[in-house]
């Protein structure tokens, strides 16, 4: 698989996988319903966003982990005699 020569931003990824998840909100967005529909405390709405906020950064962590463990394979002899070429 081809590579980058370059690093990407951290925090553009970040943003960028925010915008794409943004469903991981919903329960946070009924918690802010009931703040105001109910009562119940802000601080569980808080807490869900941070909580989706951790996921994605764990997300991000693990997924950049696995993709700088692949290596490429190091080139090797050709040891097929008929691929090399005719010999004149």
């Amino acid at each position: 698989m081809r590579r980058t020569k370059r690093t990407g931003n951290f925090f553009l990824c970040l943003l960028f996988n925010m915008m794409l998840n943004l469903e991981g909100t919903i329960p946070a967005w009924i918690l802010l319903i009931l703040h105001f529909c109910i009562g119940i405390s802000i601080f569980w709405f808080w807490l869900a966003l941070a909580l989706w906020i951790i996921y994605l950064l764990v997300w991000m962590k693990i997924i950049g982990w696995a993709g700088r463990c692949s290596k490429p394979d190091p080139p090797k002899e050709n040891k097929n005699p008929y691929s090399a070429g005719r010999k004149k």
